[in-house]
């Protein structure tokens, strides 16, 4: 009976251990990572390409990202999607939820506030790459601009990435580190918004349990203080939706970053997607070092995003004509 007894607990055991194992490559598989070279050689090869727009390239991936994601109903929580009662899984975090009760209810937006579709849409990332670019009033020509990660637009920037907004995500980290979570003042946080105009700011409040109160806490200071901006908190099951397309497809990271689900929720909503700032290597196409972003050289978190995958990805739409990929200087 003893000897049965064993040799069940070793066998739940090595169960238990392939399990955790399973678990692991799921999440981080075993897969041939790009190098570096690989992908800017690939790049200098097609610069004598002129881009040719493909609109069945387009409407392909629409229709994709319509039947897993459905960004034109589900990419903001509203209060048409989210009613008090809904239980909303946080898509970054395994079995926590949170249950829409009548306060966050009333943070919601009524329905999508965007007229659809969208026509000609940039899509602003923070790379380096955008220094002495000159891209400013190309990106500002388009007729719905997205920024991520409340990036700065003071006159130092403005030539090489403008100054229109029309939607710019907030990372609730930022709020956390440059902003004190807003537990103090937050005339300092209200001010630097004004440079985003009226247009909307995307939160993602329920992807983390700790992302919730510092984005509540942005709602309020926006609504306190007159805010001409609309706050829109992403709705986590499109976020889980758009992981799991872009997983499909070769992109193995913890988390997808900010900028590639803000170009998914472009391709899914607008006719044509530009995207700028989308170079995840230290030097340009001349070799020359750059910095990560255009405004700093703040690295991010190793392992929690797969941004040469993601660059990858991008380019491979680039060279259908699906989006315009724009590196190097834009006159």
């Amino acid at each position: 009976m003893l000897m049965r007894w064993c040799y069940r607990a070793k066998l739940s055991a090595w169960a238990a251990l392939c399990v955790l194992v399973l678990g692991w490559y799921y999440v981080f598989p075993v897969y041939r990572v790009p190098r570096d070279k690989d992908i800017v050689e690939e790049v200098l090869r097609q610069q004598g390409h002129v881009w040719k727009k493909n609109q069945t390239g387009i409407d392909l991936y629409r229709k994709l990202l319509s039947d897993c994601c459905d960004p034109q109903h589900l990419f903001a929580l509203t209060k048409e999607n989210a009613p008090v009662g809904k239980v909303l899984w946080y898509d970054g975090e395994f079995y926590h939820s949170h249950t829409v009760n009548n306060e966050t209810h009333s943070l919601f937006v009524q329905s999508n506030p965007l007229s659809l579709p969208l026509k000609k849409c940039a899509v602003v990332g923070n790379g380096g790459i955008l220094r002495h670019s000159q891209c400013g009033r190309d990106i500002d020509r388009a007729d719905f601009v997205m920024r991520c990660n409340l990036p700065p637009l003071s006159k130092e920037y403005v030539e090489d990435v403008g100054t229109k907004t029309h939607l710019v995500t907030a990372n609730p980290s930022i709020i956390e580190k440059r902003f004190q979570n807003l537990l103090w003042s937050r005339k300092a946080f209200v001010d630097s918004m004004k440079a985003y105009g009226t247009g909307f700011v995307y939160m993602p409040a329920f992807s983390m349990r700790p992302s919730t109160d510092p984005s509540l806490r942005a709602t309020y200071a926006l609504a306190d203080s007159s805010s001409d901006l609309t706050m829109l908190f992403a709705n986590p099951a499109f976020l889980r939706s758009v992981g799991r397309f872009w997983k499909a497809r070769g992109v193995h990271a913890r988390r997808l970053s900010t900028g590639l689900f803000i170009v998914s929720l472009a391709l899914g909503l607008c006719d044509e997607v530009s995207v700028y700032g989308f170079w995840p290597f230290p030097s340009d196409l001349a070799q020359r070092p750059i910095s990560h972003h255009y405004y700093d050289d703040m690295q991010p978190f190793r392992w929690f995003h797969a941004m040469s995958e993601e660059f990858v990805q991008l380019w491979e739409l680039h060279k259908s004509g699906t989006l315009r990929v724009n590196l190097g200087r834009c006159d």
